[in-house]
């Protein structure tokens, strides 16, 4: 059977480092370069280990995962 037997954690376990994580990715698709080197100082002064740099990179996947929406189109003319 093992219907449940296959199922894995997904889930990040460190859920502040994800929303770095998260923050981080927002920042690099916004081109601020400001926020990344204050991301990036604050992960490496709390990050300790394997799970933390995992949780971080999940945070960054999760919002890559999401497409960028389109800029609307103002008094452009066809």
């Amino acid at each position: 059977m093992g219907l449940f037997s296959r199922k894995t954690n997904d889930t990040p376990t460190n859920s502040a480092m994800t929303e770095l994580g998260r923050e981080f990715a927002i920042a690099r698709r916004h081109g601020d370069r400001k926020t990344m080197r204050r991301i990036g100082r604050e992960y490496d002064n709390t990050a300790t280990g394997e799970t933390d740099a995992a949780s971080f990179q999940a945070g960054q996947e999760s919002y890559d995962a999401l497409p960028p929406i389109k800029t609307p189109r103002r008094n452009r003319r066809r």
